[in-house]
């Protein structure tokens, strides 16, 4: 196309200069010159004739000058023929030449005759005389006028021939650039088209793309839900095959029967941690696996993770090592349940590829990331180590070290995938040094966001509370305490109590209903986990009743879970306010002025005891923390707080009446195990939990967390473990009361206005 057109613009541009030259006016002037010089003549012929006349008329003078103008006029209409004739000697222009040259021998002689002659008249003889010279060019100017109109004819002609052939050029190139014009839009449609199917084509195969990873998610889909329910189906007789052979452990076998009961425990466990792979990478890969950051004391876990995993050490005759940074912070928000897979795993893999030497775990401190703080946990061992290869290929799904570790350790190589893919959805990551035959360090990097100090914005979604204003003078509260286990429930009564308040109970949220519908109460306080109608059912039930009054009572959420995801369900559904277990009578007068204002909230905060300041602590923190890093059998400060609320014989009876109960929830635990019935193990795990911390009982607490965390993920024979740890601790946390020294109350807090 731009060829044609370059071609185009050429033969244009010769057409221009073509028709240009044709009609170009010099030859024009030179024949119009022809015939004035003609015409010029026959006016200065007539006027010589006349001069002798003019002489004998006395007008010598005037016709002397008309004759001299007339002369110099046609003498100046030579000139350009004289310029045309020089330039172009040959042809037209050549007889021109001669033409002029038989004119300019006339001119020579006129000119002397009119120089020579005075201005005043003309000598009549010598103008006579000249006449027949010059009637004598008629021939020369006639042949030049003559030649002048060939001349002008044969440029007409030729005129017209340019102007046709511009014509028919022109019409050419306007025919050529048309096809060109009709050529190019034919290739235009063409390409048109040619776009349009590959349009087609291109929208046909993303559908056909978009269609397949439907498919394919949906399949993976459909892939992961078939995993999770298979794991879910499985694991599930698994638990009761387990809890089976933990309690057929406790009975008398031979050492025979006992090496058989070890293998098929080991073989279910291992049989058990595949299926618990399977479950969470399904969950992974359907992106179903959501993360529930709380609250987290880091150093509880890593001692909990230590506690775990030392029997399996100590099986292989390796030393366990926990190392804290004093640097670490106290809390920060994470998944513990998360954070604690990967520890367990990482941990876990340590020991089982170590045969000598030691496992440390270490945690501290590391460079801030984008202005957030960063931990890092370290394990380390003295195992057989990996290479470099080996290390490249770790986090790969299914890859293990080599396959003569696979057959002797096993495993289902997807482990530490899972762990490094769950360090990542926290915004972490796991990395690796090691070298054969001296051993490896996994490290953990994990951000340690700080706890939020501000409430949930679902605040905003909170019914009115009521106007402190309106009730300034002191009065004891209505109370109604929905708590399913007794322990609570005499605890609750004596903080309420010792605040002047009265307390009523309901053992269910649905009594708690029915009497939110008969009574007006000041104040409701709401466990969230109790049979038959949960905390968070109850208070959507009572926010729906028709009448304000009842329906705008607040409400105070008590629970042990002190997740954010758990208070924000709450405040969403209606609560005023959260408390966690242990409540405390601090804690629980702050709600108090909260929702009441200060005139409500009871007694003052009372002066520190001079035996329990920070200086020394007082007689009922004297139960140290032994030196394998196990909690507390007793927390102190929770007595001391209880103290403040109840005397000191009342607080040893309800740590009786629970420690009484230890027996029926044992039994509970254990036929949980047994039917493998993971929910009914956690809600009593769930219940002992709360009322342990209540009563400050820390290290049943803790065993009944572990219980209630464990219940869906450790293996049967870990659970059973744990629940022959909390029939143990039942007797030396009595003791350990026993051995506590009780102050009065009068002493503990100050006397009452």
């Amino acid at each position: 196309m731009l060829v044609a057109l370059v071609a185009v613009a050429v033969a244009q541009a010769r057409q221009f200069a073509l028709l240009r030259q044709a009609l170009a006016p010099e030859e024009d002037l030179v024949v119009v010159g022809v015939l004035q010089t003609e015409s010029d003549y026959l006016q200065l012929r007539e006027r010589w004739r006349a001069a002798p006349q003019a002489a004998a008329a006395a007008t010598t003078a005037a016709s002397a000058d008309a004759l001299r103008q007339s002369y110099q006029s046609w003498k100046n209409r030579l000139e350009p023929l004289r310029t045309e004739s020089a330039r172009d000697p040959a042809g037209s222009a050549g007889t021109r030449a001669k033409a002029l040259a038989g004119i300019d021998a006339f001119i020579a002689t006129a000119d002397a005759v009119f120089v020579i002659t005075a201005p005043t008249g003309v000598k009549d003889d010598a103008v006579a005389g000249l006449l027949p010279a010059l009637e004598a060019l008629e021939p020369h100017l006639r042949s030049l006028s003559d030649d002048a109109a060939v001349q002008l004819t044969q440029r007409s002609q030729q005129r017209v021939q340019a102007l046709g052939s511009q014509r028919v050029l022109g019409v050419a190139l306007t025919v050529f650039l048309s096809g060109l014009t009709l050529a190019f839009a034919a290739l235009s449609l063409h390409q048109v088209r040619l776009l349009r199917r590959r349009r087609q084509v291109y929208d046909t195969l993303a559908d056909e793309l978009r269609q397949a990873r439907r498919d394919a998610v949906a399949s993976g889909r459909a892939k992961s839900a078939f995993l999770a329910n298979m794991s879910h189906e499985i694991r599930t007789p698994f638990q009761g095959l387990m809890g089976m052979l933990s309690l057929l452990r406790e009975t008398g076998l031979n050492p025979r029967q006992t090496g058989y009961l070890h293998t098929a425990t080991e073989s279910a466990d291992h049989l058990l941690a595949l299926l618990n792979d399977i479950l969470d990478m399904s969950q992974l890969e359907s992106g179903r696996m959501t993360l529930m950051p709380a609250p987290l004391d880091l150093r509880a876990l890593l001692r909990e993770v230590e506690s775990l995993l030392r029997p399996r050490a100590s099986a292989k005759h390796l030393a366990l090592h926990l190392e804290i940074d004093p640097a670490l912070p106290e809390r920060m928000l994470a998944d513990a349940t998360r954070v604690k897979q990967i520890l367990c795993n990482l941990v876990s893999n340590a020991i089982k590829f170590s045969d000598r030497g030691a496992v440390v775990l270490d945690a501290h401190l590391a460079p801030e990331l984008d202005g957030v703080p960063m931990i890092e946990i370290s394990i380390s061992d003295d195992g057989i180590g990996m290479d470099d290869a080996t290390v490249a290929r770790l986090f790969n799904r299914f890859m293990q070290a080599d396959t003569t570790t696979a057959r002797r350790h096993g495993g289902s190589g997807v482990g530490l995938e899972i762990a490094r893919r769950l360090a990542q959805l926290m915004d972490g990551d796991i990395g690796v040094r090691s070298k054969p035959g001296i051993g490896s360090r996994f490290t953990l990097r994990l951000p340690a966001h700080p706890v939020p100090a501000s409430n949930s914005p679902a605040l905003a979604l909170l019914p009115d509370l009521p106007d402190a204003a309106a009730n300034p003078a002191r009065r004891p509260l209505q109370v109604l305490v929905a708590e399913d286990h007794p322990t609570n429930r005499q605890v609750m009564a004596a903080l309420l109590e010792s605040m002047g308040h009265q307390a009523h109970f309901a053992v269910n949220g649905h009594e708690a209903v029915l009497a939110a519908q008969r009574q007006r109460f000041d104040l409701l306080l709401m466990d969230l986990h109790m049979p038959l109608l949960d905390g968070i059912g109850a208070t959507r039930a009572i926010r729906a009743l028709p009448d304000p009054a009842l329906s705008t009572v607040p409400i105070v959420a008590l629970t042990a879970d002190a997740f954010e995801e758990t208070r924000e369900r709450c405040l969403v559904a209606g609560m005023n306010d959260f408390l966690t277990k242990p409540i405390s009578l601090q804690s629980l007068r702050t709600s108090l002025r909260r929702l009441f204002g200060s005139a409500q909230a009871g007694l003052p905060d009372p002066a520190p005891h001079p035996d329990r300041t920070a200086g020394g602590p007082g007689p009922a923190a004297r139960v140290e923390a032994p030196a394998d890093h196990q909690p507390k059998l007793v927390d102190g400060a929770s007595v001391r707080m209880l103290l403040q609320a109840m005397p000191a014989e009342r607080y040893r009876a309800l740590v009786a009446n629970f420690l009484d109960q230890g027996p029926d929830t044992v039994m509970h635990l254990r036929a949980a195990v047994r039917d493998a019935q993971p929910l009914e193990l956690r809600v009593n795990a769930h219940a002992a939990r709360g009322a342990a911390l209540n009563l400050g009982l820390s290290a049943l607490a803790a065993t009944a967390e572990a219980l209630h965390e464990g219940a869906s993920h450790l293996p049967a024979h870990e659970i059973a473990r744990l629940v022959q740890r909390y029939e143990t601790q039942l007797p030396t946390t009595r003791q350990a009361v026993k051995a506590l020294e009780l102050s009065d109350p009068e002493d503990a807090v100050e006397p009452r206005p």
